[in-house]
């Protein structure tokens, strides 16, 4: 089956390499010329505008979009609207909010246009590992795609799915990504504790090693911990700065609106920001406070 990519970075690039590998054509694109080289030198299709990767397909388009959320998205899709063909398939593998996902299908579906979105989880280890995929989108274009699908995937009968109709694969990765801050959050604060307990001088990367075999909490999050600790045991030369990507602030939003407690994904997302500002102005409050009541001491810079 053909399958067009916009967007060649490590994820995108890695989902065109495990398809060429079994045989699937691939067409790729990316205003980074170095990622479309790459592509071309591996053996599939790069090229050099969305015209002419819409030209590159001998039948039906399949053009999966792996760029940012929000209006990179819309505007890729504006723009190869011209050299699509009624019945073509837009899928959307990146992290958008599910709720532009169900407007993009319902404007495409208008135009004689399909749309799937695709909540894609495996990171850079896709190529080796195969990549999990929450499907959102009409039962019979989804079918369509299966090829695609059970060549990502983990097998040809694990990984993936069709979770609901257009909207629901964003929304289930979403959550799955609400989940994962959760986690996160835990092992690190786990591992703090340990870190702090200095008098037993435990071994950080020897428990994560520990853990990861017969113990209730091991995971794959936690392999990658092991390996990290593996690496940098002491976590030397990295800042305490933590990003996020949105999909946990969906989360917060949607248990808010639906009157879900959830008071780990929350938590664990305020976390985050904490960890972005310096010289927290918040903990400046709370010292002056303890000062004016109590006369405790304030540290000062």
């Amino acid at each position: 089956m053909e399958l067009g990519i916009i967007g060649l970075g490590k994820m995108g690039g890695n989902m065109a390499e495990r398809l060429r590998r079994a045989g699937h054509r691939v067409i790729g694109f990316d205003f980074n010329a170095d990622a479309v080289k790459k592509l071309s030198d591996a053996g599939s299709v790069g090229v050099n505008s969305l015209e002419d990767l819409a030209k590159a397909f001998t039948g039906l388009k399949a053009i999966w979009i792996m760029v940012p959320a929000g209006d990179p998205v819309d505007q890729t899709i504006e723009k190869l609207k011209p050299f699509m063909a009624k019945g073509d398939i837009f899928i959307d593998g990146g992290n958008s909010n599910y709720k532009d996902s169900i407007r993009r299908h319902d404007a495409l579906k208008k135009e004689g246009f399909e749309f799937v979105d695709v909540g894609t989880s495996g990171g850079i280890w896709g190529i080796t590992e195969g990549y999990s995929m929450m499907i959102g989108g009409d039962e019979e274009i989804v079918a369509k795609l299966t090829p695609i699908f059970e060549t990502l995937a983990p097998a040809a009968d694990k990984g993936w799915g069709r979770t609901g109709p257009s909207g629901a694969g964003h929304f289930v990765k979403m959550v799955h990504n609400g989940i994962e801050y959760g986690m996160m959050q835990a092992y690190a604060e786990g591992f703090s504790i340990m870190k702090a307990k200095e008098t037993l001088g435990l071994d950080l990367e020897q428990i994560s090693e520990i853990w990861r075999y017969g113990s209730v909490v091991r995971s794959w999050l936690l392999d990658l911990t092991a390996d990290a600790l593996k690496k940098n045991p002491t976590l030397d030369g990295l800042e305490a700065y933590v990003t996020d990507s949105g999909e946990g602030r969906w989360t917060v939003f949607e248990a808010i609106d639906l009157n879900v407690s959830a008071p780990v994904i929350t938590e664990s997302l305020l976390r985050r920001l904490r960890s972005r500002e310096e010289n927290n102005f918040t903990d400046r409050m709370l010292a002056v406070m303890r000062n004016e009541f109590g006369g405790h001491a304030v540290k000062k810079l």
